[in-house]
């Protein structure tokens, strides 16, 4: 099992990301405006390996579909753990929190192997 991303990996990723913007002098763009657009944009490019497959498992990417799609999915961490950083927010306290209000609206008992949205379960207690 892989080891689980530590509070202070997550701050070393906001400071490798604050140092590479601040060499570019590029922090009057990144706005939070602009940062969450830039989330956007980088989701949906993540897509585009997918685009076409049967089913996007990763026995249909080849290895130039697997790094695009690694690439991609840091540019989103990237903008989002920018983002975190103009909004003062705990992305590392904001998971764990958010975990507890999942576990809730999905209790494992109830939802185990069915992938509605946890307004459908209201009826099946």
């Amino acid at each position: 099992m892989e080891q689980q991303p530590t509070r202070g990996e997550f701050d070393e990723l906001r400071e490798i990301v604050r140092e590479f913007v601040r060499e570019r002098e590029w922090e009057r763009f990144h706005t939070p405006k602009n940062l969450a657009i830039a989330i956007s944009v980088e989701a949906s490019e993540l897509l585009e390996p997918f685009q076409w497959l049967a089913s996007g498992e990763k026995n249909e990417l080849d290895t130039a579909k697997l790094g695009a799609i690694r690439h991609e999915m840091a540019d989103v961490l990237t903008y989002l753990v920018m983002l975190a950083d103009k909004l003062d927010v705990d992305l590392y306290r904001a998971l764990l929190e958010k975990m507890e209000l999942n576990r809730a609206k999905y209790p494992a008992d109830q939802v185990r192997g069915d992938s509605r949205k946890y307004s459908e379960y209201k009826d099946k207690a």
